[in-house]
């Protein structure tokens, strides 16, 4: 799990996405990817998501899927069997919590108070989703969390957005964020994938702390972990002795 937790922690944010047809998920997927997000998280909240699974995950190997509101254990294996990554549960559903440890498949169980983050704790989990964020508390109820259980970190998801993105970012805590707005409905529907694309690439700026400024890209201090995991995955040599990175050749990581 630890692995995982890293690159989602490299990553930041987690698009919720809902599918209204499997046609949606190779575009959709390319979108992300052209944005600087090879990472989604696609909910069983439609019929369409078991196929789109299969077909990101079949078309975009690269591309970090995962299966969200998953609540049984054969939506598990079937999300698995189509190339899901890891697991996200609404609540804290033991019989499925435990068919994934058994099976080796990484979870994160949605967790909204104590008693669950105990039972997540006895089974070895170290991550877990904070359903629903924002109506639960937001930051102050994660710091709170936080007290009697130091080693846990969370995703929240519920209530975030680009206003408050940062907030929870800050807190140590904090592995990355889950949302929906990444991914509207409403683009999903226009089929704008442009859209998605450039939400994504506005995301990824404002969570790296980067601003372009002609041909190079501006890091502001401190120079995150975040972004220096950011710039090593797009593979962009970089210097931190004035705050700010160049981009070689035809490297490109911010799309303006």
């Amino acid at each position: 799990m630890s692995a995982l937790s890293d690159l989602l922690y490299d990553y930041a944010v987690v698009p919720v996405i809902v599918l209204g047809s499997p046609d949606q998920a190779e575009p959709l997927a390319e979108a992300l990817i052209a944005g600087g997000l090879p990472v989604a998280e696609v909910t069983f909240r439609s019929p369409a998501a078991l196929e789109g699974i299969r077909r990101m995950a079949r078309s975009y190997p690269d591309l970090l899927v995962g299966a969200g509101t998953v609540s049984t254990t054969a939506q598990a294996a079937e999300a698995v069997a189509a190339g899901a990554k890891f697991v996200v549960t609404p609540g804290f559903n033991p019989e499925v919590v435990d068919f994934c440890i058994t099976q080796g498949i990484p979870i994160f169980p949605g967790i909204s108070g104590t008693g669950e983050i105990e039972a997540a704790i006895s089974r070895g989990l170290d991550v877990v989703k904070f359903f629903p964020a924002e109506p639960l508390g937001g930051t102050d109820m994660l710091k709170a969390l936080s007290g009697p259980y130091p080693s846990l970190k969370f995703m929240p998801t519920g209530g975030i957005s680009l206003k408050n993105l940062h907030d929870y970012l800050a807190l140590p805590q904090v592995v990355a964020c889950g949302g929906s707005w990444l991914v509207s409905k409403e683009a999903l529907a226009a089929g704008d994938y442009a859209r998605v694309t450039r939400t994504v690439g506005d995301t990824m700026r404002m969570v790296y702390g980067l601003r372009v400024t002609g041909d190079a890209i501006e890091v502001a201090p401190p120079f995150p972990a975040r972004t220096r995991a950011y710039l090593d995955r797009a593979g962009v040599a970089y210097s931190t002795d004035d705050g700010s990175v160049a981009i070689e050749g035809k490297s490109v990581i911010i799309r303006q």
